[in-house]
Protein backbone atom coordinates (compact mmCIF):
# COMPACT_ATOMS: atom_id res chain seq x y z
CA UNK A 1 0.00 0.00 0.00
CA UNK A 2 1.49 3.37 -0.87
CA UNK A 3 2.06 6.09 1.29
CA UNK A 4 -0.30 9.40 1.42
CA UNK A 5 1.28 12.26 -0.62
CA UNK A 6 2.76 14.41 1.83
CA UNK A 7 1.24 17.67 2.01
CA UNK A 8 2.30 20.80 0.23
CA UNK A 9 5.01 22.71 1.97
CA UNK A 10 3.53 25.66 3.65
CA UNK A 11 6.00 28.06 1.74
CA UNK A 12 4.82 26.38 -1.53
CA UNK A 13 1.38 27.41 -0.48
CA UNK A 14 2.01 30.17 0.46
CA UNK A 15 3.94 31.38 -2.98
CA UNK A 16 0.32 29.87 -5.09
CA UNK A 17 -1.69 32.26 -3.04
CA UNK A 18 1.09 34.91 -3.70
CA UNK A 19 0.24 34.62 -7.33
CA UNK A 20 -3.41 34.28 -7.17
CA UNK A 21 -3.31 37.85 -5.10
CA UNK A 22 -1.16 39.48 -7.28
CA UNK A 23 -3.06 38.17 -10.45
CA UNK A 24 -6.43 39.68 -8.88
CA UNK A 25 -4.69 43.10 -7.85
CA UNK A 26 -3.59 43.21 -12.01
CA UNK A 27 -7.18 42.44 -12.76
CA UNK A 28 -8.70 44.43 -10.34
CA UNK A 29 -6.63 47.66 -11.43
CA UNK A 30 -7.37 46.60 -15.31
CA UNK A 31 -10.93 47.54 -14.96
CA UNK A 32 -10.78 51.14 -13.65
CA UNK A 33 -11.05 52.47 -17.48
CA UNK A 34 -14.08 50.37 -18.55
CA UNK A 35 -15.87 51.32 -14.55
CA UNK A 36 -14.67 55.37 -15.81
CA UNK A 37 -16.32 54.99 -19.17
CA UNK A 38 -19.83 55.32 -17.44
CA UNK A 39 -19.46 57.30 -14.84
CA UNK A 40 -21.46 60.62 -16.53
CA UNK A 41 -20.43 63.61 -14.07
CA UNK A 42 -19.04 66.52 -15.74
CA UNK A 43 -16.29 67.56 -14.01
CA UNK A 44 -13.36 65.38 -13.29
CA UNK A 45 -12.24 66.52 -9.91
CA UNK A 46 -15.83 65.42 -9.01
CA UNK A 47 -15.01 61.77 -9.80
CA UNK A 48 -11.27 62.27 -7.81
CA UNK A 49 -12.92 63.19 -4.78
CA UNK A 50 -15.60 60.86 -4.26
CA UNK A 51 -12.88 57.98 -6.06
CA UNK A 52 -10.30 59.19 -3.58
CA UNK A 53 -12.87 58.75 -0.86
CA UNK A 54 -13.99 55.70 -1.48
CA UNK A 55 -10.34 54.13 -1.63
CA UNK A 56 -9.06 56.15 1.85
CA UNK A 57 -11.76 54.92 3.42
CA UNK A 58 -11.35 51.03 2.44
CA UNK A 59 -7.27 50.90 2.89
CA UNK A 60 -8.49 52.57 6.38
CA UNK A 61 -10.51 49.68 7.20
CA UNK A 62 -8.33 46.93 5.49
CA UNK A 63 -5.27 47.85 7.71
CA UNK A 64 -7.67 48.10 10.92
CA UNK A 65 -9.04 44.60 9.82
CA UNK A 66 -5.39 43.35 9.12
CA UNK A 67 -3.45 45.34 11.55
CA UNK A 68 -5.89 46.37 14.40
CA UNK A 69 -6.07 50.11 16.01
CA UNK A 70 -2.54 49.69 17.52
CA UNK A 71 -0.87 48.09 14.67
CA UNK A 72 -2.45 50.78 11.90
CA UNK A 73 -1.14 53.88 13.97
CA UNK A 74 2.34 52.33 14.21
CA UNK A 75 2.40 51.99 10.35
CA UNK A 76 1.38 55.21 9.64
CA UNK A 77 3.72 56.47 12.44
CA UNK A 78 6.19 54.46 10.56
CA UNK A 79 6.24 56.13 7.50
CA UNK A 80 8.15 59.50 8.07
CA UNK A 81 9.11 61.77 5.74
CA UNK A 82 10.12 59.29 2.65
CA UNK A 83 6.31 57.94 3.10
CA UNK A 84 4.89 61.54 2.84
CA UNK A 85 6.70 61.45 -0.34
CA UNK A 86 5.82 58.47 -1.43
CA UNK A 87 2.04 59.80 -0.61
CA UNK A 88 1.88 62.46 -2.50
CA UNK A 89 3.47 60.74 -5.63
CA UNK A 90 0.69 58.38 -5.40
CA UNK A 91 -1.70 61.39 -4.72
CA UNK A 92 -0.60 63.06 -7.91
CA UNK A 93 -0.90 59.75 -10.04
CA UNK A 94 -4.30 58.57 -8.79
CA UNK A 95 -5.48 62.42 -9.71
CA UNK A 96 -3.85 62.31 -13.31
CA UNK A 97 -5.30 59.35 -14.18
CA UNK A 98 -8.92 60.42 -13.56
CA UNK A 99 -7.85 63.25 -15.48
CA UNK A 100 -6.00 62.34 -18.67
CA UNK A 101 -9.27 59.97 -19.14
CA UNK A 102 -11.30 62.79 -20.30
CA UNK A 103 -8.59 63.97 -22.66
CA UNK A 104 -6.78 60.41 -24.10
CA UNK A 105 -7.90 56.44 -24.50
CA UNK A 106 -7.31 54.45 -21.60
CA UNK A 107 -5.17 52.17 -23.81
CA UNK A 108 -3.17 55.63 -24.43
CA UNK A 109 -2.63 55.68 -20.34
CA UNK A 110 -1.85 52.15 -19.43
CA UNK A 111 0.56 51.43 -22.51
CA UNK A 112 2.46 54.59 -21.54
CA UNK A 113 2.38 53.46 -17.76
CA UNK A 114 3.79 50.20 -18.64
CA UNK A 115 7.28 51.07 -19.04
CA UNK A 116 6.87 52.84 -15.36
CA UNK A 117 9.58 49.88 -13.49
CA UNK A 118 11.91 50.81 -16.29
CA UNK A 119 12.18 54.47 -15.99
CA UNK A 120 12.29 53.86 -12.07
CA UNK A 121 15.73 52.08 -13.04
CA UNK A 122 16.77 54.40 -15.50
CA UNK A 123 15.79 57.45 -12.44
CA UNK A 124 17.71 55.59 -9.75
CA UNK A 125 20.63 55.65 -12.09
CA UNK A 126 20.52 59.25 -12.21
CA UNK A 127 19.95 60.09 -8.71
CA UNK A 128 22.32 57.66 -7.28
CA UNK A 129 24.23 56.26 -9.52
CA UNK A 130 22.54 52.65 -8.91
CA UNK A 131 24.00 49.98 -11.43
CA UNK A 132 21.84 49.86 -14.56
CA UNK A 133 22.41 46.69 -16.61
CA UNK A 134 23.13 46.23 -20.62
CA UNK A 135 19.84 44.04 -20.90
CA UNK A 136 18.02 47.01 -18.69
CA UNK A 137 19.83 50.06 -21.06
CA UNK A 138 18.29 48.44 -23.88
CA UNK A 139 14.86 47.90 -22.54
CA UNK A 140 14.83 51.57 -21.51
CA UNK A 141 15.80 52.58 -25.01
CA UNK A 142 13.14 50.46 -26.60
CA UNK A 143 11.00 51.78 -24.20
CA UNK A 144 11.23 55.53 -25.25
CA UNK A 145 11.10 54.70 -28.31
CA UNK A 146 8.16 52.92 -28.27
CA UNK A 147 6.00 55.78 -26.17
CA UNK A 148 7.69 58.25 -28.82
CA UNK A 149 5.52 56.16 -31.22
CA UNK A 150 2.81 56.71 -29.22
CA UNK A 151 2.69 60.10 -28.32
CA UNK A 152 3.39 61.25 -32.14
CA UNK A 153 -0.33 60.81 -32.29
CA UNK A 154 -0.26 63.96 -30.72
CA UNK A 155 1.04 66.22 -32.65
CA UNK A 156 -1.11 64.98 -35.79
CA UNK A 157 -4.11 65.60 -33.52
CA UNK A 158 -5.03 61.75 -33.30
CA UNK A 159 -4.82 61.81 -29.74
CA UNK A 160 -4.72 64.81 -26.87
CA UNK A 161 -1.18 66.14 -26.01
CA UNK A 162 -3.07 67.33 -22.24
CA UNK A 163 -3.70 63.16 -22.19
CA UNK A 164 -0.61 61.98 -23.19
CA UNK A 165 1.19 64.29 -20.63
CA UNK A 166 -0.68 63.58 -18.50
CA UNK A 167 -0.07 59.51 -18.53
CA UNK A 168 4.01 60.58 -19.03
CA UNK A 169 3.73 62.72 -15.65
CA UNK A 170 1.91 59.26 -13.86
CA UNK A 171 4.93 57.57 -14.84
CA UNK A 172 7.38 60.04 -13.76
CA UNK A 173 5.78 60.42 -9.95
CA UNK A 174 5.50 56.21 -9.73
CA UNK A 175 9.22 56.79 -11.10
CA UNK A 176 9.79 58.60 -8.10
CA UNK A 177 7.69 56.48 -5.82
CA UNK A 178 9.48 53.72 -6.54
CA UNK A 179 12.54 55.02 -5.72
CA UNK A 180 11.99 56.50 -2.94
CA UNK A 181 10.52 52.72 -1.53
CA UNK A 182 13.84 51.27 -2.87
CA UNK A 183 15.91 53.93 -0.73
CA UNK A 184 13.79 53.43 2.46
CA UNK A 185 12.86 50.16 2.77
CA UNK A 186 10.69 50.61 5.60
CA UNK A 187 7.66 52.29 3.38
CA UNK A 188 4.98 50.19 3.62
CA UNK A 189 2.51 51.07 -0.16
CA UNK A 190 -0.57 50.31 1.93
CA UNK A 191 -0.27 53.22 4.82
CA UNK A 192 1.49 55.69 2.12
CA UNK A 193 -1.32 54.72 -0.24
CA UNK A 194 -4.28 55.28 2.01
CA UNK A 195 -2.52 58.81 2.45
CA UNK A 196 -1.98 59.86 -0.71
CA UNK A 197 -5.35 59.17 -1.55
CA UNK A 198 -7.13 61.13 1.14
CA UNK A 199 -4.45 64.01 -0.29
CA UNK A 200 -5.57 63.48 -3.56
CA UNK A 201 -9.60 63.84 -1.78
CA UNK A 202 -8.53 66.75 -0.07
CA UNK A 203 -7.30 68.64 -3.83
CA UNK A 204 -10.00 67.42 -5.09
CA UNK A 205 -12.28 68.73 -3.13
CA UNK A 206 -11.15 72.28 -3.55
CA UNK A 207 -10.89 72.38 -7.02
CA UNK A 208 -14.11 70.22 -7.70
CA UNK A 209 -17.55 72.86 -9.13
CA UNK A 210 -19.76 70.09 -7.35
CA UNK A 211 -19.66 66.93 -5.22
CA UNK A 212 -23.17 66.11 -6.40
CA UNK A 213 -23.31 62.57 -8.45
CA UNK A 214 -26.30 60.73 -9.30
CA UNK A 215 -27.24 57.63 -7.45
CA UNK A 216 -25.52 55.42 -10.77
CA UNK A 217 -23.40 57.38 -11.05
CA UNK A 218 -22.41 57.11 -7.13
CA UNK A 219 -22.36 53.22 -7.85
CA UNK A 220 -19.57 53.45 -10.04
CA UNK A 221 -17.40 55.84 -8.06
CA UNK A 222 -17.69 53.59 -5.45
CA UNK A 223 -16.26 50.58 -7.44
CA UNK A 224 -13.78 53.11 -8.92
CA UNK A 225 -12.66 53.74 -5.31
CA UNK A 226 -12.92 50.37 -3.03
CA UNK A 227 -12.96 47.66 -6.08
CA UNK A 228 -10.48 49.47 -8.74
CA UNK A 229 -8.07 51.22 -6.51
CA UNK A 230 -8.31 49.91 -3.13
CA UNK A 231 -9.41 46.21 -3.26
CA UNK A 232 -6.81 45.82 -5.80
CA UNK A 233 -4.32 47.46 -3.45
CA UNK A 234 -5.31 45.11 -0.39
CA UNK A 235 -4.76 42.18 -2.81
CA UNK A 236 -1.32 43.27 -3.73
CA UNK A 237 -0.11 44.45 -0.14
CA UNK A 238 -1.01 40.81 0.40
CA UNK A 239 0.50 38.51 -2.23
CA UNK A 240 3.37 40.82 -3.85
CA UNK A 241 4.78 39.46 -0.10
CA UNK A 242 4.58 36.14 -0.53
CA UNK A 243 6.54 36.30 -4.31
CA UNK A 244 9.79 37.13 -5.51
CA UNK A 245 9.65 40.77 -7.59
CA UNK A 246 10.50 39.81 -10.94
CA UNK A 247 7.22 37.48 -10.50
CA UNK A 248 4.77 40.36 -9.31
CA UNK A 249 6.32 42.62 -12.23
CA UNK A 250 5.19 40.01 -14.75
CA UNK A 251 1.24 39.21 -13.47
CA UNK A 252 1.14 42.85 -12.86
CA UNK A 253 1.59 43.15 -16.27
CA UNK A 254 -2.02 41.82 -16.77
CA UNK A 255 -3.14 45.42 -16.15
CA UNK A 256 -1.90 46.69 -18.97
CA UNK A 257 -2.95 43.84 -21.44
CA UNK A 258 -6.34 43.31 -20.25
CA UNK A 259 -7.22 47.24 -19.49
CA UNK A 260 -7.56 48.06 -22.99
CA UNK A 261 -9.31 45.15 -23.69
CA UNK A 262 -12.22 45.41 -21.82
CA UNK A 263 -12.71 48.96 -22.58
CA UNK A 264 -13.04 48.02 -26.44
CA UNK A 265 -15.65 44.91 -25.32
CA UNK A 266 -18.03 46.96 -23.28
CA UNK A 267 -17.34 50.34 -24.54
CA UNK A 268 -16.24 49.86 -28.23
CA UNK A 269 -12.90 52.34 -27.50
CA UNK A 270 -10.78 51.36 -30.44
CA UNK A 271 -7.13 52.22 -29.56
CA UNK A 272 -5.07 54.13 -32.80
CA UNK A 273 -2.58 52.60 -34.70
CA UNK A 274 0.02 54.42 -33.65
CA UNK A 275 -1.22 53.51 -29.70
CA UNK A 276 -1.01 49.63 -31.04
CA UNK A 277 2.73 50.06 -32.62
CA UNK A 278 4.31 52.09 -29.78
CA UNK A 279 2.47 50.16 -27.29
CA UNK A 280 3.49 46.63 -28.52
CA UNK A 281 6.97 48.04 -28.69
CA UNK A 282 6.88 48.74 -24.96
CA UNK A 283 5.12 45.57 -23.59
CA UNK A 284 7.46 43.43 -25.85
CA UNK A 285 10.33 45.68 -24.15
CA UNK A 286 8.89 44.90 -20.74
CA UNK A 287 8.37 41.46 -21.21
CA UNK A 288 11.38 40.49 -22.30
CA UNK A 289 13.25 42.53 -19.60
CA UNK A 290 11.36 40.56 -17.39
CA UNK A 291 11.96 37.82 -18.66
CA UNK A 292 15.43 38.00 -18.80
CA UNK A 293 15.20 38.47 -14.53
CA UNK A 294 13.76 35.47 -14.26
CA UNK A 295 17.34 33.84 -15.66
CA UNK A 296 19.22 36.44 -13.31
CA UNK A 297 17.38 35.72 -10.59
CA UNK A 298 20.24 33.22 -8.30
CA UNK A 299 17.58 34.29 -4.77
CA UNK A 300 14.38 35.12 -4.60
CA UNK A 301 14.48 39.32 -4.38
CA UNK A 302 12.83 41.65 -1.91
CA UNK A 303 8.82 41.81 -3.27
CA UNK A 304 7.29 44.47 -3.61
CA UNK A 305 10.41 46.67 -3.68
CA UNK A 306 11.48 47.23 -7.73
CA UNK A 307 9.93 46.41 -10.80
CA UNK A 308 6.38 46.24 -9.99
CA UNK A 309 3.81 48.36 -11.85
CA UNK A 310 2.03 50.46 -9.13
CA UNK A 311 -1.90 50.92 -9.23
CA UNK A 312 -3.56 54.23 -10.49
Amino acid sequence: MSAPAAAPMPAARDERAGFLYVFLAALCWSLGGVIARFIEAPDPWTVVFWRSLFAALFLLGFMLWRDGPRGTFRLFAAMGLPGLGVACCFAIATSSFVLALSYTTVANILLIQAGGPLFAALLAFALFGERVSAVTWGAVVAVIAGVAVMVSGSFSGAVSMVGDGLALAIVLVFSVATVLTRRFSHVRMTPAMCLGTAIAGLFAAAQASTFHASASDMGFLFAFGAVNLGLGLAFFATGARMIAAAYAALLATFETLLGPIWVWLVHGEVPAGRTLLGGAIVFAALLVHIGLEFRRLSRPQRPGVTGISAPH
